[in-house]
Formats: C-alpha cells, structure tokens, sequence
C-alpha cells in the first residue's frame, strides 16, 4: 500500500487524536484507538505494558528471522489550552496536542497498516506507542519495566516534527540531536524581618538574588566553551506584603547541556554556588535536583540510515544536516540503551508548544514513507 493513498486515512486519524488529547499516562481513548487499528491488520498487540497506556505492536516478516527494529512514537498532549481556529480543535479543556504527538501516533499507524500488507522483510518491527515524553519520565517507565527485555530491538528510530526544518525535508546528525534537560528546585531559609529593620533579620531574597546571578557563571566560566550549556532561572517566589523581609524563598529552574561532561559540570556548579552563597549570606539554602534526562545522542551508523532512507524517499536535497537543538526528549533514554537515530521532520507552521500549533498533515505521508524505507533498508 502506498503512502499516498495513506496520506487521507493518516489525516483522519491524526486529527481524531487531536481532538481527544489526553495527558502523560492518561492516554486511555489514544491507546484503544491504537491496539483496535493494530489488531485489525493482524498486527499482535501488548496494550498496557508495564501497567501504563503504552501500547506495543509486533510485527514479523514474511522472510524470516533477522534484525530487530523499534520504531516509536508518543501518545500524550500538553496541560495547555488551543487557540488555534481548527474544525478538530480539542474538546478536552486545557489539554491540547500542540507539540504534534498526535501526528508522530498517525504516522507510525499509517507505517504499521503499511508493512502489516506488505510483509516482504526478514526480520521484526516493534511498534512502540509510548505514553508521557512531555513529562521526560515515559520512556524511562518503559524501561523499568523490561522494554527492551520483553520486546528486543537491534537498533531504534523516532522522529519529531520540527518547523526549524523546510516542509518535506529531513533532518538529521550524528551525535547530539537535543539536550539533556534537569529540573531543580532552590529553597532559601533566612530569618523574618520588618522592613525597617534588616539588620534584625537574614534576607532570603538578596541571597536569591545574589544566587542568581552568580548561578550564570557556572556555564560561562565552567562549561567548554565548545560544549553548549544553558541555565535558566524561571521561577523566584518569596514574600506575601510590602513592608516585611519574609523568612524563605524558593527558585526553579532548568539546565540544558548536549553532553554527560557538561551536564556534571553544571550540576555540580549548581550545588557548590548554593554553598557558597548560603555561607556568604548567613542562610541555609537547599539544592534539590527534581528530574534528569540524557541528551538525545544519535549513533553514526543509524543517522546514516536515516540519511540514505530519507534521501531514497526525498531525493539528495531533501536531506538536511541539522543543528542540534537544547529541547529535550526521553527517547534520548532509549538510545542510552539501544543504537539508533531520532530525526526532524520538517513542517510548515507554528514552532511546537505555541497555543496555535497545528500538526501539518502534508508531511504524514512523508514521515511515514521514510520510516517504511528505514525498515526496507536495514530488514532487507
């Protein structure tokens, strides 16, 4: 079955998961729509692994055993509401698929009712629907609970959508495609004061702000200038009223680093520039590292696969060699485990978590007919 003649069923069933967004493991109604598509094409299925909204399709070849691929998407939407003027605008209030999951689930649907008619490989393809990447903790549950065990794979793909790429191109890299990401929390115990009296007191919020500032040496003077870093303070909450110095404070924030070495250096930074502003001050100050995920690090040798697919798919020009980008993606926990290669797929539109973004339904065909290469390639 070509993809072409795909393209209109991918469309329907993309834009029916727009409309129905659910949440990281809340995806119940996506997993049904998933497991009930895969066993109509014959394709054996595992809805519920490990206890979450996962769903795992396997697929064997007519050809025999061989090489064991995975191919993955994810499920989940945003807690945010649509604003964009859509007939399939979401029904689900402040849930909305504005990062394209809904797009990367039709795509790797429209790729398994493809193969599932067309069996002409040797080897096997696992399906993998993951719930919950936009909380950074799906992929690393599938994990935990055996994925790879239960259903092996040689080597792994995804992919994304990516305005940042021309529409009906492909991008890739070898190496770091996104960053690793690490949320910390910040809290700050000084001592209460009136206003008028500071001396009577231990000003959490000059320590914070001191601790602010100080927090952006630890990239500019301690990370390889040839590395990429970014730490960004996004949230700093202290007091309740005018006139009085409060007696805590607390920070958030995030790192952003595309290497391991770069990531302990800041981490550790982090943690020292507490201590050092807690004793310059006369506070306590709290350093609580709240969630950590790898870089999303492709292998040469499946970035490469991806090239040729894509390139079979699109032609040379329709091959683009990216930068990469400080977002960050939990499949970066599978390729730790597994060789493989995550790439863009360009699309025309809003850039993802805008409350416009529409997924571009132009480009599911295209997503779908390189995944299919990728297999046709490496299952030959």
């Amino acid at each position: 079955m070509e993809m072409s003649a795909l393209a209109e069923e991918m469309t329907a069933w993309r834009r029916d998961i727009h409309q129905h967004p659910e949440l990281g493991f809340e995806e119940h109604r996506t997993a049904d729509k998933v497991a009930g598509l895969l066993r109509s094409w014959g394709i054996e299925v595992h809805a519920g692994f490990g206890g979450t909204t996962a769903v795992i399709g396997v697929l064997r070849g007519a050809r025999g055993p061989g090489r064991v691929l995975g191919l993955r998407a994810d499920m989940d939407a945003l807690p945010m509401d649509e604003q964009a003027d859509v007939a399939h605008r979401s029904v689900n209030e402040h849930v909305f698929h504005g990062c394209g999951h809904d797009g990367h689930t039709a795509i790797l649907l429209g790729v398994a009712r493809h193969l599932s008619a067309q069996r002409d490989f040797a080897g096997t393809v696992h399906f993998i629907f993951q719930p919950a990447e936009e909380t950074l903790r799906g992929g690393s549950t599938l994990i935990g609970a055996g994925l790879f065990d239960r259903f092996p794979c040689d080597e792994i793909y995804a992919l994304h959508n990516h305005n940042g790429v021309p529409p009906g191109k492909v991008g890739v890299r070898a190496g770091a495609i996104l960053s690793a990401c690490d949320w910390f929390r910040i809290r700050i115990a000084g001592t209460g004061t009136h206003a008028a009296m500071p001396h009577q007191g231990v000003d959490p919020i000059v320590a914070g702000a001191a601790l602010v500032q100080a927090l952006q040496g630890v990239v500019s003077r301690g990370v390889d200038p040839l590395d990429a870093a970014v730490l960004s303070i996004c949230q700093f909450h202290a007091g309740t009223t005018i006139n009085v110095i409060p007696g805590t404070a607390w920070l958030e924030g995030t790192v952003r680093t595309l290497s391991r070495d770069a990531q302990k250096v800041v981490l550790d930074g982090l943690r020292r520039m507490c201590d050092g502003i807690a004793a310059s001050h006369g506070c306590e100050i709290r350093f609580e590292h709240l969630q950590s995920s790898p870089p999303t690090v492709n292998a040469a040798e499946q970035a490469q696969a991806v090239r040729l697919a894509a390139a079979a798919v699109l032609g040379e020009d329709g091959v683009v060699e990216c930068r990469p980008l400080m977002a960050s993606e939990d499949f970066a926990f599978m390729l730790e485990r597994r060789p493989g290669a995550y790439f863009f797929l360009g699309h025309a539109g809003r850039t993802c978590h805008h409350p416009e973004f529409d997924f571009d339904d132009g480009t599911l065909a295209t997503g779908a007919a390189v995944f299919v290469e990728i297999v046709r390639r490496r299952l030959s």
